[in-house]
């Protein structure tokens, strides 16, 4: 009982330290990142994002370097940026975070860079929610890899949300399902100055700072209507 509360503070401890406030230079820093993972996965064709997924996507969330930590309780968190399309372009970011966990005997920790998709409006709107759960509020499937049409198409007419990992170089679609999104305020307030509503954001209501420019920049370079 000892070793189980020990592990519980340990990964609330690590946690709480993962989800406080934020200064301008490291947002700015998590966005380009979040461009970096996408540059990096699109490098590679063969194992990259389908077409059809792309061309569909109402919303793109990006975590570099999603964190588990283990000690008899396992825990995992996040921090990231989202942007979703609108009737003029992709919306400027808004800043996210993701916690979950799992139950077992386990010691250690890993670190990996997630990419979440919404691939219909039903999707974008649960991710315009403040707080949703993946795999209760919105439906959620590992994604597909490669250009694999037919099998990204079952999918999207199946799921809300595609969820993918990158570790160690290696691009696969993962299972999020129990993962809590929820609106990081705080950093939305020290990156735009003020309280914005999440809504408020990704519905394009919010001019895209120049420093968020690049990150918007590579996903409307990517996610765009299939030639």
């Amino acid at each position: 009982m000892r070793k189980l509360i020990l592990g519980v503070c340990a990964v609330t401890l690590v946690a709480s330290q993962g989800f406080a406030a934020t200064g301008h230079a490291k947002l700015v820093d998590r966005l380009n990142a979040a461009s970096q993972v996408i540059n990096e996965i699109e490098s590679i064709p063969a194992k990259s994002i389908p077409l059809s997924i792309m061309s569909n996507a109402t919303c793109v969330a990006v975590v570099p370097a999603y964190k588990k930590a283990a000690f008899v309780v396992g825990g995992s968190y996040g921090q990231g940026v989202v942007t979703c399309k609108t009737s003029h372009g992709w919306s400027a970011p808004a800043f996210i975070q993701l916690a979950g966990g799992s139950f077992g005997f386990q010691i250690g920790g890993q670190s990996t860079d997630l990419v979440l998709i919404a691939v219909n409006n039903k999707g974008m709107q649960d991710l315009l929610k403040s707080k949703f759960k993946i795999g209760g509020d919105a439906a959620a499937a590992a994604g597909p890899v490669g250009r694999n049409a037919s099998a990204a198409t079952n999918l999207t007419l199946k799921s809300e949300l595609l969820t993918y990992s990158r570790s160690q170089g290696l691009f696969a679609g993962i299972d999020l399902n129990g993962t809590v999104v929820n609106q990081n305020t705080e950093d939305t307030r020290t990156f735009y100055g003020s309280d914005v509503p999440f809504a408020t954001i990704l519905d394009g209501h919010k001019a895209t700072p120049l420093a968020a420019r690049p990150f918007v920049r590579t996903v409307a370079k990517y996610f765009r209507s299939a030639q």
